[in-house]
């Protein structure tokens, strides 16, 4: 099961990884998870999804193949 860290963490990692710039759409809803209600901040002893559960890695590849699908 996931959990909403899962989530997030995985959502965070996405958009840090395939934004295009700080005005795309990715790197604001990157703004948002980091400045917005949720205010993630990943440690800075994180390099990636990799890092975190295996939930997150799924979610993070399942994001990925979305983006590579509709890209």
């Amino acid at each position: 099961m996931w959990d909403k860290f899962d989530i997030v963490a995985a959502h965070y990692y996405f958009c840090e990884h395939y934004h295009t710039g700080q005005f795309s759409d990715l790197y604001i809803r990157m703004c948002r998870i980091t400045e917005g209600i949720i205010r993630f901040r990943p440690s800075p002893l994180w390099t990636g999804p990799d890092d975190v559960s295996s939930n997150c890695r799924d979610i993070y590849d399942n994001l990925v193949a979305d983006f590579n699908r509709t890209g």
